[in-house]
C-alpha cells in the first residue's frame, strides 16, 4: 500500500499573510482542541506566549522562533486527532479510533480530518444516521488506494485476482513476524483489481529483520499462487507492482539495513537515494564492480528463498486456498477474521509459522 498525501515531503512554515494579527481570534479553537503532534503544539505555545509576553523571553535573551516543524503523528498521536475530528459525529458503538488509528500509518492530521468528513459524507449518502466501521473502512480504502470501480465479471481472470489475494493472505499469515490481514476484496480500486489489507503493528517505524522478509514473502504470495495453482506459462502481469516493491524492500536490507550477510554496512550513498537520475547513476558508477555485483546477488537470495518460502506456503494449505476463493468469489470481500476463521480449519496456524521459522535462516537469523 503507498502512503497517503501529505507526507514528510509536504513543506511547512510560517509565510506571510496579508491579515492582521489578531490577539484574540474568534475562531474558538483553543490549544485544549489540538491533538496529535505534542512537541509541535508546545513550540506554538511558545509563540503565542512571546507575541502576548515578549518582555518574558528578552529578559533572558530568547528569540521568537522562525518556524515550527510539525511531523507526522505517531499512533497515539493520530488517535487523539481522530477524537478531535469525530467529536461533532455520531459514531457507532462499534467503531474504536485506536484502530482506525492502527490502520492510518503516515496520515497527517489533514488526511485524518478528510477520513472522518469522507465517512460522515459516506454514511449519510447511504441513508444511516451514524458512522459505522464500513464507511471509515471505505474512506480508507479510498484515500489509500483510490475510487471504487466496477465489479469484475465472473470468468478466469476474477479467480485468477482471487487466488492471487487469496495468495498474499495466506502467505502472509503463515510467515512469523506478518502484520495481521484486515481484509481481502476482489472489488477494484484504482489501478488495482484485487487488495490485501493488513493491519499495521503499534510501532510501524521499528520493523525487525524477520518482519521486512516476512513483507518479502506475503509480497511474493500473489505471485505464488499464480504459479502453483495455474502453472508458470500461466503467470500474469498482475504481480509486476509486487515484484518491484519486494525487491526494492530486498535491497534496502542489504544497502541501508545492514542486514545481510555482507555485514551491518551503510552501502548506499545518499545521492542513490535521490530523485536525480544523473547522481543515481554517479553513485552507482563510485560503487567497486565486486560490490555492486555482490550486493544483486545478495538482493536476489533474499528474493528467491522468499519465493521458495511462499511457493511451499501454498502448496501446502491448497485446500485452504480452494475453500478461501470459493468463499471470496461469491462474497468479494472477506474481513480478517473470516479468512483466519476458514484458514484455520485447515490449518494450525501457530504450528505453521513455528515450522516455517525452523525451516528459514532468514526468519531466525
Amino acid at each position: 500500500m503507498n502512503a497517503p498525501g501529505g507526507g514528510p515531503g509536504l513543506p511547512f512554515g510560517l509565510g506571510r499573510s496579508k491579515a492582521k494579527f489578531q490577539m484574540e481570534p474568534n475562531t474558538g479553537v483553543t490549544f485544549d482542541d489540538i491533538a496529535g503532534v505534542d512537541e509541535a503544539k508546545q513550540d506554538f505555545q511558545e509563540i503565542v506566549q512571546f507575541l502576548k509576553f515578549p518582555d518574558k523571553f528578552t529578559a533572558v535573551g530568547a528569540r521568537i522562533p522562525k518556524g515550527v516543524s510539525v511531523g507526522l503523528p505517531d499512533v497515539r498521536g493520530r488517535e487523539e486527532i481522530l477524537r478531535v475530528h469525530s467529536a461533532n459525529k455520531k459514531l457507532d458503538p462499534g467503531v474504536s479510533l485506536g484502530v482506525v488509528a492502527m490502520r492510518t500509518p503516515g496520515f497527517s492530521g489533514a488526511d485524518l480530518a478528510n477520513l472522518m468528513n469522507e465517512a460522515a459524507i459516506l454514511a449519510g449518502r447511504r441513508g444511516k444516521d451514524r458512522v459505522s466501521v464500513k464507511e471509515i473502512d471505505d474512506s480508507i480504502d479510498r484515500i489509500v488506494a483510490g475510487l471504487e470501480g466496477a465489479s469484475m465479471i465472473d470468468g478466469k481472470s476474477k479467480m485468477l485476482v482471487a487466488y492471487h489475494e487469496i495468495g498474499h493472505a495466506v502467505c502472509a499469515t503463515l510467515t512469523p513476524g506478518h502484520d495481521e490481514v484486515q481484509k481481502v476484496t476482489l472489488i477494484p480500486r484504482g489501478q488495482a483489481r484485487g487488495l490485501t489489507w493488513f493491519l499495521p503493528g503499534d510501532d510501524p517505524t521499528l520493523v525487525s529483520k524477520r518482519q521486512i522478509f516476512a513483507r518479502i514473502v506475503g509480497g511474493l504470495g500473489g505471485r505464488a499462487a499464480e504459479e502453483v495453482i495455474f502453472g508458470e506459462p500461466e503467470v500474469t502481469t498482475g504481480a509486476a507492482g509486487d515484484l518491484q516493491q519486494v525487491t526494492q524492500v530486498a535491497r534496502q536490507m542489504v544497502t541501508t539495513f545492514g542486514m545481510s550477510e555482507i555485514g551491518p554496512w551503510a552501502l548506499t550513498e545518499q545521492a542513490a537515494q535521490s530523485g536525480d537520475v544523473v547522481l543515481r547513476m554517479l553513485a552507482r558508477n563510485s560503487m567497486s564492480e565486486k560490490l555492486a555485483a555482490d550486493i544483486d546477488r545478495t538482493v536476489k537470495a533474499i528474493v528467491d528463498e522468499a519465493y521458495e518460502v511462499a511457493k511451499a506456503h501454498v502448496r501446502r494449505t491448497r485446500p485452504a486456498i480452494d475453500q478461501l476463493v470459493d468463499v471470496l468469489m461469491e462474497k468479494e470481500t472477506l474481513t480478517g477474521d473470516e479468512f483466519r476463521a476458514i484458514l484455520s480449519g485447515y490449518v494450525d496456524i501457530g504450528r505453521e509459522q513455528r515450522d516455517t521459522a525452523a525451516r528459514t535462516d532468514m526468519v531466525t537469523a
